[in-house]
């Protein structure tokens, strides 16, 4: 009858227990000298060898002639032990077993001698499941149990232990196994049962086990009915192929295309894909993601082995660290949200979209991503900021101003009469009219029957359209922030040079909102119709000139009339 590795690979002695040196060294010493004590508590994660060593332990106190502190496996208490014929070491399991009734039936056989070893142990596993009440049981005979009694505690939450019963027993943690040591492992148990393991599989299986020995044997034996088990192999075995398909997802994301990002979630999503495992899964790989981009050097040692590290590369490569955790937190907030969302579905739709376009959220996060891209571009020499106004010209411009001030003075000073009403600039006190937009000009136009097509604007340079003409071209297909903010020549300017349409834009959200590549293409459309040439949208961020003097006749205008 088969069996299954990590029963068959079960280690029998403290050399054998893979990766806890610290601990079997402790135990071994102890058994070598005497020097036991009565209770033990034994802590770590799943896999990690916490029974295997308590059996070990109840082994070696009982062996006839240990080895070193190791039970030597052939006298009849050792091979008794192994087989569970000797009734005299009980296993309990406190998730089944947690009531104070099975503590009471403990305490009173434990009183007994033992009939065929030394003494009588007890291993209870899981021992944080027990009741209260089972713990105040138990802790009478912990404290003061016979010289024939061993108590052999193990637990995964140590924080669920009574701390009177932490006080009595001789603790030992268990770490997780480093990855390259337990590859090593993998390889000589497949060595041993003459399996094709590959080293990069070893690795795999090893990462995906998260340290703990019997899950890394239970990942090789489903791994074994591949003839050769590559990385491949363990892709398929372990269901992981869908990893790879969440990866160029995330490559869709990236580049902005919502529209194949959707895509390939709605095909997922046929599959039976659930879209919280789903938006989980991405955040498994932008964790990952995280790890190499911050830590390049012993990444593997931290990443969680669903990804290989080009696929890994490949994406840190082309994000900021605060981009990472910008999409990281919006996911997790998404994640957070399908608890109490009634569609599932449109709650992972909507997170995506949310990925594609960050500019717009407006939390820290996302502020902080779009500010390291525009870092970016700064250092990348795509535009640069307005250079400082020299010290000489700033102080011309302070002395003009002080002596315009000084000739303005007295005409403020005196008030109007009547003579002096004739001098009055009649179209002073005309109520000034707005002029229409180019929109408003545009509909006027289309509106008359008949008459000849409006004349076009002057073009700036040759033949070239207007910046007018190119807005009134391209407004229909603007969204409508944009489209009412193009009047705004305080905000927004437009010119062709060079064979190019530059486009000059306040920097702040309206930037943002230009600096997107649908936008940019309907203003390159719109010039290159009208211009008859191609002519891409280039675009810059639009500094404020030097405020421009007052003449000081414009200034006159602002004395005080006064009528009699």
């Amino acid at each position: 009858m088969y069996q299954a590795l990590y029963r068959k690979w079960r280690p029998q002695t403290f050399d054998e227990v893979v990766g806890q040196r610290h601990i079997t060294e402790t135990l071994k010493n102890q058994v070598r000298t005497g020097r036991l004590s009565h209770a033990y508590l034994f802590i770590g994660t799943r896999g990690t060898g916490k029974t295997t060593c308590a059996r070990i332990l109840a082994k070696a106190v009982n062996c006839e002639h240990p080895v070193d502190g190791n039970p030597c496996g052939v006298c009849p208490a050792c091979r008794g032990i192994s087989e569970g014929s000797v009734l005299d070491v009980v296993e309990l399991d406190a998730a089944s077993n947690n009531g104070v009734d099975n503590v009471r039936a403990l305490r009173e056989e434990a009183v007994f001698t033992p009939a065929s070893v030394r003494k009588r142990v007890y291993i209870i596993d899981e021992v944080h499941m027990l009741s209260t009440s089972a713990f105040n049981a138990l802790l009478k005979i912990l404290e003061e149990p016979p010289e024939h009694l061993m108590f052999i505690l193990a637990t995964t939450e140590l924080q669920k232990v009574p701390a009177t019963i932490l006080s009595r027993c001789q603790r030992h943690s268990f770490r997780r196994i480093d990855t390259p040591e337990l590859a090593d492992y993998l390889e000589y148990i497949a060595s041993q049962e003459r399996f094709s393991l590959s080293a990069e599989a070893a690795e795999l299986i090893a990462r995906l086990a998260d340290g703990g020995v019997r899950d890394a044997l239970s990942l090789l034996d489903q791994c074994s009915a591949s003839e050769k088990i590559d990385l491949d192999a363990v892709y398929s075995a372990m269901g992981l192929a869908g990893n790879r398909r969440t990866a160029a997802l995330m490559g869709h994301v990236l580049d902005k295309d919502a529209a194949k990002a959707l895509g390939e979630f709605n095909a997922m999503w046929m599959e039976g894909k659930d879209p919280s495992t789903f938006l989980t899964e991405l955040s498994g790989l932008l964790r990952d993601t995280l790890m190499i981009h911050v830590a390049p050097k012993g990444a593997m040692n931290l990443i969680s082995g669903g990804y290989d590290r080009d696929t890994l590369s490949a994406l840190s490569e082309r994000m900021r660290t605060e981009e990472i955790i910008c999409a990281m937190e919006t996911l997790q907030r998404y994640i957070a949200a399908m608890r109490d969302s009634s569609n599932p579905k449109t709650t992972a739709e909507l997170c995506l979209v949310s990925l594609c376009d960050n500019t717009l959220g407006e939390s820290v996060s996302e502020l902080r991503a779009r500010i390291s891209r525009l870092e970016d571009r700064l250092d990348s020499g795509l535009f640069t900021a307005a250079p400082a106004q020299p010290d000489e010209a700033m102080n011309k411009d302070a002395e003009r101003n002080e002596a315009l001030e000084t000739e303005v003075e007295p005409l403020i000073s005196e008030p109007y009469t009547a003579d002096d009403a004739d001098e009055l600039d009649p179209e002073m006190f005309a109520e000034e009219q707005p002029e229409d937009s180019f929109m408003q000009r545009s509909d006027k136009a289309s509106k008359v029957t008949g008459a000849p097509d409006a004349p076009q604007a002057v073009p700036e340079t040759g033949g070239d359209p207007s910046w007018m003409d190119i807005c009134s071209k391209a407004a229909p297909s603007l969204p409508m922030d944009i489209k009412l903010r193009l009047e705004d020549t305080g905000s927004v300017r437009g010119r062709i040079d060079n064979g190019a349409l530059h486009i000059e834009v306040s920097p702040g959200f309206l930037y943002g909102r230009f600096n997107r590549q649908d936008v940019l293409s309907k203003f390159s459309a719109a010039a290159s119709e009208l211009a008859g040439r191609e002519l891409h949208a280039l675009l810059s961020e639009l500094h404020d000139e030097p405020r421009q003097q007052r003449s000081l006749d414009e200034l006159k205008k602002f004395k005080e009339v006064k009528f009699v």
